[in-house]
């Protein structure tokens, strides 16, 4: 034989050998073979024909086709999983055209990929797919770790315009895979056109309405259905099951007919949908949308005469509504969606540009109705965050405080980080570093705590937004948080977040007495938490709750900690949890 023949074979063999020595195995997991509720966006998770639907299968029975068809895209849909996982390949199906004249196949049938660090702000990742009878989505190099914490949270948006079969993630067989259950939070629900469901976004975590859902950091369950948003009573019947944070009629753009506008027909359909969600959730908030107008309109007289005939009955329904006396209704404008003629596909679809449009004027409006304002300053922005991760699930401990709370309402509750955290009570948590003096101070007076390892006056803001504060009517609050805030803010964005965080508390829980704890003294920022803690008196005084100050009793003559009082120079021992329990329940027995 030639030997360059043979050299050749020798080396073919020896990549194939190399080639099969390095093949990464995999993990695989499928979402629909958890016994978990993982599918989030999802109403009737347990009553659905096929898993990845949007509607109930009873459904079927009472919607028109066109319409229970559109329900089984999957726009809204996510999946939300933690992993230290460099690689995820993620396959599946889809039923459906891939694609269309005016929205490409990454937002028709397309996955997109989104990250929240442990200080809970939002990272893309981009991968490489393919799109054949199966999608593959192949990312890589992903950074496996967020700082000091093991793993990372992803979220995993599905396809707009398409009807997933079957889905499967796969991780590297070293990796860790966790799948995270649907979140607590009641869900903001959309009912709406195709412009909601995610026509014409470039990817699914364009859409508007999972745009809004990461600014607002909830739920949010798409009903949608192009060109089949009509307000139609069996809809209405089905939102009304759901117990939603707020309910939002996006349907006007599918209403622009005169066959609506100008026969009376629309009216009655807005009027016939706001009394049937309000006779089932009266307390539950309902925004009605304007129509966002056709951006061709002043080149167009026709369709603009349409879009502002519609806005004028929706309008002038409203109006008639309020003045009737009907209380919990909104209305997001026109003008507020703004529109532009850079910011659609067709004239109609917004581009991904629109839709940032829509997800910062409903962000706007939405804040506004639930009392979620925000400030300017990191310390008046809610947000998560999972900086002890390797200790507790910070999304856990939040699911267990509200339920605590729901089955045992609260006297007194604590409000802090780690110190409060691991002191003791319920809560329970396996670590305890003071259970002795928490039995003693505060278990007879029927206290939660709610203390969170690593929390900042921002986290807390989030926990007092999400839910912590609801349904419960507790006589004292006390309130230990900012330590934290010292190596990232000043000490004025530390007092200006501390008295935006009082008032909401404050609004939360009109009749409960506050008393705001001094910032705790910690080794070597001695002498600023002295600085500090005077900015705080202030600030008690100016919102007109009670304020102490327990420095003197954990620091020695010359100003610096007493470290026999201390596990680290920042977490009490027992016998300083001691000195805190009788410090603070005095105080508090002065407040009655």
């Amino acid at each position: 034989m030639n030997p360059r023949i043979c050299i050749a074979i020798l080396l073919i063999a020896t990549f194939q050998f190399c080639f099969s020595q390095n093949k990464t195995a995999y993990i695989t997991w499928n979402p629909a073979d958890d016994s978990v509720q993982v599918l989030e966006g999802q109403a009737w998770s347990h009553e659905v024909k096929d898993f990845y639907d949007r509607l109930p299968a009873r459904a079927e029975q009472s919607v028109r086709e066109p319409l229970w068809k559109l329900s089984k895209n999957s726009a809204g849909l996510q999946i939300r999983f933690q992993t230290n996982a460099s690689e995820l390949i993620i396959k599946y199906q889809v039923t459906g055209i891939l694609q269309m004249p005016h929205m490409p196949a990454t937002g028709v049938s397309g996955i997109d990929l989104y990250s929240k660090t442990i200080d809970g702000a939002w990272l893309w990742a981009a991968g490489r797919y393919s799109f054949g009878d199966t999608i593959t989505y192949h990312f890589t190099n992903l950074l496996p770790n967020d700082q000091h914490v093991s793993n990372r949270e992803y979220t995993l948006y599905l396809p707009l315009y398409n009807s997933v079969k079957w889905m499967e993630i796969s991780v590297p067989k070293e990796a860790s895979f966790k799948p995270l259950p649907v979140r607590a939070d009641k869900p903001i629900v959309v009912y709406g056109t195709s412009i909601a469901q995610g026509g014409c976004a470039s990817r699914p975590g364009l859409a508007w309405t999972n745009i809004l859902g990461r600014k607002l950091d909830r739920p949010v369950i798409n009903l949608a259905f192009s060109g089949n948003g009509k307000l139609e009573k069996e809809l209405i019947d089905l939102l009304s099951e759901i117990d939603a944070k707020m309910y939002v009629l996006d349907c006007l753009p599918n209403l622009t007919s005169p066959d609506y506008y100008a026969t009376g027909e629309l009216r009655k359909r807005i009027v016939s949908s706001v009394t049937e969600l309000q006779r089932k959730r009266p307390h539950t908030p309902i925004l009605l949308t304007d129509h966002d107008g056709y951006t061709d309109g002043d080149m167009n007289p026709v369709r603009k005469n349409e879009y502002v005939s519609t806005n004028k009955v929706l309008r002038e329904t409203f109006d008639s509504l309020i003045a009737a006396g009907v209380k919990n209704i909104f209305r997001l404008s026109k003008e507020a969606i703004n529109q532009d003629i850079e910011s659609t596909v067709d004239g109609t679809h917004p581009n991904d540009i629109g839709m940032m449009h829509y997800a910062d004027a409903y962000e706007k409006e939405i804040k506004n109705i639930l009392g979620e304002t925000e400030g300017s300053v990191s310390t008046t922005i809610p947000v998560t965050q999972r900086r002890d991760a390797n200790s507790y699930d910070w999304e856990t401990r939040h699911r267990e405080v509200m339920q605590y709370n729901k089955l045992h309402p609260p006297r007194l509750i604590l409000i802090g980080n780690s110190i409060t955290h691991y002191w003791g009570g319920q809560p329970a948590e396996p670590r305890h570093n003071g259970s002795a003096s928490w039995e003693q101070y505060f278990t007879p007076r029927i206290t939660t705590n709610m203390g969170f390892g690593w929390d900042r006056i921002e986290n807390v803001l989030w926990r007092v937004y999400h839910g912590e504060l609801d349904s419960i009517a507790p006589k004292q609050i006390v309130l230990m948080i900012g330590t934290n805030n010292l190596q990232l803010n000043t000490n004025k964005e530390i007092a200006t977040g501390l008295q935006f965080l009082i008032k909401v508390i404050r609004a939360k829980e009109p009749n409960a007495h506050i008393l705001m704890m001094g910032i705790f003294p910690r080794r070597n920022m001695e002498d600023r938490v002295v600085r500090l803690n005077k900015m705080l008196a202030n600030v008690a005084a100016q919102s007109k709750i009670n304020y102490a100050d327990a420095g003197n009793l954990l620091v020695k003559k010359d100003g610096k900690i007493d470290e026999s009082l201390f596990l680290d120079g920042l977490h009490p021992n027992a016998v300083g949890y001691g000195k805190l329990g009788f410090f603070i329940t005095a105080h508090l027995d002065k407040m009655k």
